[in-house]
Formats: C-alpha cells, structure tokens, sequence
C-alpha cells in the first residue's frame, strides 16, 4: 500500500509541479485595441433563469464594444418561468441591440449542446462566444478576446471563471470557492504546458468555422454534459490553436451553488463525463487526481490501526499540502480572493473526501441538472 501511495504521489506532485510552472508561463494581451473589427455571436441557453437572467443581461448592456459588431442568441430551453418575458423586455428596452430569443431543437441527450447547437445555426459572425445565464460578464469582455485572437489567431479561447464576491458566504460556499480555484489553476497550469485538457463553457470562444471543421459535438452528442470540455479535445485532436485568456479584467463570474447537495449534483454531472474522455492526458490527469485521493484516505485508515507507517503517509500529505496550497494560492490571487485561503487548512483534509465520494457517485448514480433527472 505504502509503495503505491508513494508511487501515484510521485505522479500527482509531478502533475501539480508541472501545473505551477504552466501558471506562471501562461501570458495574455496586456492592452485592448480601440479598433474593433472581429465580430462576436453570443450564445446563452438557459432553462428557468428569470432569478438570473436580469444580472446577465444589464452586463450586456454595459458592453464597451461596437454595437454592431455583436450580436446576442438567447435559447430558450422549455422555460416554466418568466425567463423568456425578461428576456423580451430587454429587447423592448434596448431596441439597437442584435438579439434574438430562439427555441431550443432538441436532437439528442443533451439539452445544452442542442442550445448551442441551435444557436450557431442561427448565428451571423465569424466567431462564437458561450456563457451560462447565471454569469455576470465584464466590461470590455470582448475587446480583451479580439486583443486574443489579434496576437495569436488561435481557433478557441478559453477564459477565467470565478464566483461573484459574497462576504457572507455559508461553509460549504467556501469549500467550494477553494475546490473551484484548483480546477481554474488546473486548467491555466495545463494551457501553460501546452497540454489543455479542461476549460469552462461559461467564458469559451470560437471559430465558427472550426466547431464546423470538427464537427462539433457529433462524437459526444449522448453524453448529456460536456459542451466546454468535449469540444476543447475536438479541437485538440484536430491540432488546432487552442489559447488561454489569462486576464482577471476578462474574467465571467457565476453563482455559487445553492446548498451542499446542489454541489454535490453538480460535481457528479462534471465527473460523469470523464470516462467519454478520449484525450490521453485528460484522462491520465482523472486517474491520477482520484487513485491518490482514493489511497490516501484508505492509507490514514489503516494508520490509524496501526497497519502502516503514520510518518511517511504525513510526508506524502504535507508535500500534496504544499503544491496544491502554491497553485490554488496563485489562482486566489489572480482572481484577487486571497482572503478565502484563510480556509485552506481544513479543506485540504476535506477535499480528498469529497473527490473520492463524488467521483464513486459520478460512477455509479444520476443526477439533476435543471429540474430533470439524469443516468450515466
């Protein structure tokens, strides 16, 4: 046990090791163009978001960007609210704006990537922007892109996710904070080493031409989520271009989820789609993060009957300890949060737990995602 807690430490902090490297390695544009010439197709599908949707779209009216230039897809997915009317009365209070608010065709399993799907085929630009109806974007959220696209003509950009600012937050909203920051360090880490294997459909951008090229989501339309993720790997195995916007001041910001067992469920939709995965370091990186995970918990078991040696698992912990603590540190930072690492300490005990729970959960059970239930 001893030897294979040791053996996938060794890769795990390898992994970490090579993810703070990739962090600091990662550059974005650091100014905006006044000339903006690209233009963007915004797509947002959304299903029961009328607590959300006002948030998101007065963001979109903040937009410092040519109004011509972009233009908003809303796609309704079976909404049983008022969604669809706020999103009418936006139309009617900001009438220069391009949007449209289309119905959702649904052609397979998964809500969202019909959304998606549905809006590219009623798109008019060149490039494809998706974010979820409970996000808040930036100001100059697609000047920083075009400033992206400009410097490296790259066919997909990936940018920052973050929680919007709570000062009150419940516990588990700031073990999810922590949980969120080593999955966007994660994601920056592996753009920076050249081997990008996760982003964020929450702030993902396109060619329209390129999801054409790679046919989209044909190969995964029956895996119910993995819109971001998914596509990203299309587009690696096509050896396109693929960047990362690592801009604070281009960052999207979410919700956190409502109660523990909102995560949870959440947790276990992300999870559910990594045996799909087909990119070989995406899922070496799945393996590697669950098996250490797995086998540190069942090592301090047996530590505590006395089967093994209490010292060197404590090693193996503190080192995992230190490398997680330095990379989710940097994501803090970034996303100017350092003040939620005051929670650190207890999380990181935590955290072995909850990966192992819900990646068994992810396995063997469903979920609910929008008012509908789920199988794997």
């Amino acid at each position: 046990m001893l030897i294979l807690l040791l053996l996938t430490g060794g890769l795990y902090s390898s992994l970490i090791l090579a993810f703070i490297i990739g962090f600091e390695k990662l550059k974005a544009p650091q100014s905006i163009g006044e000339e903006n010439s690209i233009r963007f197709s915004v797509i947002v599908p959304f299903r029961n978001e009328a607590e959300n949707l006002p948030c998101l779209l007065e963001s979109f009216s903040l937009l410092n960007y040519p109004i011509g230039k972009f233009e908003i897809l809303l796609i309704d997915d079976d909404s049983e609210d008022g969604s669809v009317e706020i999103g009418e009365k936006f139309k009617r209070d900001f009438p220069d704006f391009r949007m449209r608010i289309l119905k959702n065709k649904r052609q397979s399993k998964s809500p969202k990537k019909d959304a998606i799907r549905t809006g590219i085929e009623n798109s008019s630009f060149e490039y494809i922007i998706t974010t979820d109806a409970d996000c808040r974007v930036p100001e100059n959220w697609l000047k920083y892109f075009e400033a992206q696209i400009k410097a490296n003509a790259p066919s997909m950009i990936a940018g920052p996710v973050a929680f919007s600012e709570n000062l009150r937050k419940k516990l588990f909203q700031r073990f999810e904070e922590i949980d969120f920051f080593s999955l966007q360090g994660s994601s920056m880490g592996a753009f920076g080493i050249g081997k990008p294997f996760m982003c964020n459909g929450a702030n993902l951008c396109y060619e329209k031409s390129a999801f054409e090229k790679v046919g989209g989501f044909q190969n995964n339309i029956e895996i119910t989520s993995g819109d971001d993720v998914f596509l990203l790997q299309n587009f690696k195995a096509e050896g396109l271009k693929i960047d990362f916007l690592k801009k604070y001041e281009a960052a999207v910001f979410t919700n956190y989820q409502k109660d523990p067992g909102a995560l949870i469920s959440q947790r276990i939709r992300w999870g559910a789609k990594t045996s799909a995965y087909k990119d070989i370091f995406a899922k070496a990186v799945g393996l590697i993060v669950m098996v250490f995970n797995s086998l540190l918990i069942i090592s301090g078991i047996l530590a505590l009957f006395g089967s093994i040696n209490y010292q060197i698992l404590l090693f193996v912990f503190l080192i995992k300890f230190n490398l997680d603590f330095i990379l989710i540190y940097k994501t803090a930072q970034f996303f100017q949060r350092e003040l939620g690492m005051r929670d650190y300490f207890w999380v990181s005990f935590l955290h072995p737990f909850f990966l192992s729970f819900t990646a068994v959960l992810a396995i063997f059970s469903g979920f609910h995602w929008k008012g509908r239930k789920y199988k794997n």
